[in-house]
């Protein structure tokens, strides 16, 4: 594990997923779970773009090749297509982002750091032929799709 990735405050997941390491009661990188629930929750109230935040700033934590990048960069472009659809209105440009999403996201473990990533690939997909699917799209971490709290406009209005 990486020193710069740990964070003891980070709380443990209901569960075991991938990215836990129960024996030791720890996050293999605590931050990514960090981003995870502040991007998570950004997404489920509709704030894509400090959703994509979140993810782009602790993506840039880990090298290229890793399970954490390649997740941390499919979650960059899913926040960024969502945002192009419900903002911009722009389908074409939606698709383009949930392709390259689809491309980091194959391989990812289906709970990775919490997070239903199978739901999220299947959402990508259906939504190349509908793409008013995303409009009301709720992710899910831990079993659960949470809303954000001020805090979590907080963290993102902090990142750099």
């Amino acid at each position: 594990m990486d020193d710069h990735t740990r964070d003891p405050s980070v709380a443990p997941p209901l569960g075991t997923p991938t990215g836990w390491q129960p024996e030791a009661r720890r996050w293999d990188h605590a931050t990514l779970r960090r981003a995870v629930e502040h991007g998570v929750r950004l997404f489920n109230d509709g704030a894509y773009h400090e959703s994509h935040d979140c993810f782009e700033d602790e993506w840039y934590n880990y090298g290229s090749g890793t399970t954490e990048s390649a997740f941390l960069h499919g979650m960059v472009q899913v926040a960024a297509g969502v945002y192009k659809h419900v903002d911009f209105e722009n389908d074409d440009g939606m698709r383009s982002l949930f392709r390259t999403a689809s491309q980091y996201l194959n391989g990812v473990p289906a709970d990775f750091y919490g997070v239903a990533v199978d739901d999220i690939r299947t959402t990508i997909t259906a939504a190349q032929s509908e793409p008013t699917l995303v409009e009301d799209w709720q992710l899910t971490v831990d079993g659960d799709s949470p809303t954000a709290y001020p805090a979590d406009y907080e963290y993102a209005d902090g990142l750099d």
